[in-house]
């Protein structure tokens, strides 16, 4: 068993998600203890239950320490199956966090795995499910992983209720994975999105990003969608955002979103998401901050030696990194400092799937 200290570099549930998740995938077992060690409500919250439970039960895991507060887990996996699952968080928590822990021991179930989660879609400290779908889903794509994820319902905050089902295709073995030359800017496409708003507030955040990205030089093609009660996807709460992805010649995407919130005028949602966008196509980068730190687990598990530029290396990615090394022995190399863009490479350990 090997011991996680919670409170290292980022300090969050990132720490307490991603163990479990190496742990559930390699079968190592771990202990985190100092569990959000420098969040001001440390200890887990309902929200992270959800997650190591779903992961619990994907590979048949003892759970001790699974409840509210606790600051120490003990998380030891048995074997990975497949089938179908359904998990409820209760609330507006994130199914996309519940997702990035699933996500990589899922992979290698000796069958199709289908999972469904209800909770919140589209929350400000988690990647949106819009972004899991077009930027996420088609980079893992190019290493082999074939899944497909699907938005039922939307679901943004206080009450969640949205519903997103996940099917995975397992894979004998992943492939290494290369972002590092970006190439041109050949498709910058995106999705505005509301419930239960006038329609006039997708009209206004479309607007306010093209204005942005034309400055910029980049003609944006964003598809609306405005969603009203007795709607099947229209969420039980009001809620607005935006997601803009770049595709470029070199097959790389790069992502940046934005989230409505009460009293931000529309215009400031795709203002922002735009204004981000232009600056991470600024560095060059093939990988934009976020994405940074979501395929590094797959490039240690993956076969071959992997290289991504990401357009800003965040505290994020750089637990991750730390995590890797302690859990897979997994060797990875930075260039670049926090905050800045960054050169990561990665020689897999070529996890195989387990014949059943």
């Amino acid at each position: 068993m090997i011991e996680i200290d919670g409170s290292m570099l980022e300090g969050g549930g990132q720490i307490l998600r991603l163990s479990v998740a190496i742990s559930a995938v390699s079968g190592i077992p771990v202990k985190v203890f100092n569990i959000r060690a420098k969040r001001s409500n440390p200890g887990l919250r309902p929200q992270h239950l959800t997650a190591i439970k779903a992961v619990a039960e994907l590979v048949n895991a003892e759970v001790e320490g699974l409840k509210v507060g606790s600051r120490e887990l003990t998380f030891m996996p048995k074997n990975i199956k497949g089938g179908r699952f359904s998990f409820d968080i209760g609330t507006a928590g994130a199914t996309t966090l519940v997702l990035q822990s699933l996500m990589p021991a899922a992979a290698y179930a000796p069958t199709h795995v289908d999972v469904e989660i209800r909770g919140g879609t589209n929350n400000p400290m988690a990647p949106p499910i819009d972004y899991v779908e077009r930027v996420l889903v088609p980079i893992l794509a190019k290493m082999g992983y074939r899944c497909k994820v699907v938005l039922l319902r939307r679901g943004f905050y206080p009450r969640g209720g949205g519903i997103i089902r996940l099917h995975v295709e397992p894979a004998d073995v992943l492939k290494s994975l290369t972002l590092y030359e970006r190439g041109e800017v050949v498709k910058v496409s995106g999705i505005a999105y509301s419930c239960r708003l006038p329609s006039h507030i997708v009209d206004r955040m479309t607007k306010s990003a093209e204005s942005v990205m034309k400055q910029a030089g980049y003609e944006v093609d964003i598809e609306k969608e405005v969603l009203q009660q007795g709607h099947p996807k229209c969420s039980l709460d009001p809620g607005c955002g935006i997601l803009l992805v770049a595709e470029t010649s070199t097959g790389a995407l790069i992502g940046s979103d934005a989230l409505g919130e009460k009293g931000k005028p529309a215009e400031k949602v795709g203002e922002e998401a735009a204004r981000n966008l232009v600056k991470q196509l600024a560095t060059g980068a093939s990988v934009d901050r976020h994405m940074g730190d979501q395929v590094l687990i797959y490039m240690a598990l993956a076969e071959g030696l992997s290289k991504i530029k990401v357009g800003e290396l965040t505290l994020h990615a750089l637990t991750c990194i730390e995590l890797l090394k302690r859990l897979l022995k997994v060797d990875i190399e930075v260039e670049g400092k926090l905050g800045e863009p960054a050169t990561i490479t990665c020689r897999g350990i070529g996890m195989r799937r387990r014949s059943g």
